[in-house]
């Protein structure tokens, strides 16, 4: 299998180096010439990705910011051909399967909106590795949702990458969702390591203060450009966790121990429900 990778950041470092690992060839590009000459030194890359050589691929993963993803698919798609499966693997994705589908539709080829579901909080291709995506869930976004035929060959192409479960959705479900479980995690965790308190805590945090401000270490030109990119979705649980934590604010505020004591005991029961 040929490989195409766009970007060589953490995500799609760790996409190239896993495709190695398992022997497949691995063309790539990325916006900064160091990056990628240290890849093909290293010999996670066999070599760039051009194109001339771009139709070549049986998989294209384009692993840069959203707007870059679709100026980059916008540039290239004339030279795909019907060869490859370009996917994308961006952290929202509304914005780009919107201008992705209608790309390859106007050229031929076949696009599939795409969210591995790992990382770290590190960031770079130095921190990137082969098995980055054990086990993690992987979203997709297809341009249908009867085509049996297009999900057996995505599962066969991302084999190497041995991910866990598929979930199949709309772009429009995959945002609102991902609003939820990613990007306001990291507005809490961004916003609560900011009290002046978080100063003086050494030696009173344990596991949950960790828990809580993991996330807060962050790559802040990406995270911007994602929060703003879903800000319907993402402004709609902020408002919603606001609106929760004024009720536990006021319980406290009025010493009304039953009402605080009605609010813990129901959080408690829809996380054990939950999971």
């Amino acid at each position: 299998m040929i490989v195409g990778v766009v970007g060589l950041g953490l995500i799609g470092g760790s996409i190239a180096k896993a495709y190695h690992a398992a022997g497949h060839t691995v063309y790539a590009w990325n916006r900064t010439a160091s990056t990628l000459g240290f890849a093909l030194i290293s010999g996670d890359v066999d070599a760039e990705l051009t194109e001339k050589n771009v139709s070549e691929c049986d998989l294209i993963f384009v692993s840069l910011y959203p707007k870059a993803s679709i100026e980059w698919v916008r540039q290239m798609a004339p030279y795909f051909g019907e060869k490859p499966l370009v996917m994308d693997a961006c952290g929202t994705k509304r914005d780009v399967c919107n201008a992705c589908f209608k790309l390859a539709e106007e050229y031929g080829f076949t696009f599939v909106g795409g969210h591995p579901m790992g990382g770290t909080k590190d960031r770079g291709y130095k921190y990137s590795k082969a098995d980055m995506f054990y086990g993690c869930p992987m979203v997709v976004v297809p341009p249908r949702y009867d085509d049996i035929e297009l999900y057996s060959r995505i599962k066969e192409l991302l084999e190497p990458l041995k991910l866990g479960r598929y979930s199949i959705t709309t772009a429009e479900d995959h945002d609102s969702m991902i609003a939820f479980t990613s990007q306001l995690s990291h507005v809490i965790a961004s916003s609560y390591i900011k009290s002046p308190s978080a100063e003086r805590q050494g030696g009173f945090s344990g596991g949950t203060y960790r828990d809580m401000t993991r996330v807060a270490y962050l790559n802040a030109p990406m995270w911007s450009e994602i929060f703003i990119s879903n800000k319907d979705r993402l402004l709609a649980e902020i408002d919603s966790l606001v609106t929760n934590i004024n009720k536990y604010r006021d319980a406290i505020s009025n010493e009304d121990v039953d009402t605080l004591r009605e609010l813990l005991e129901d959080g408690s029961r829809r996380k054990e429900k939950l999971g």
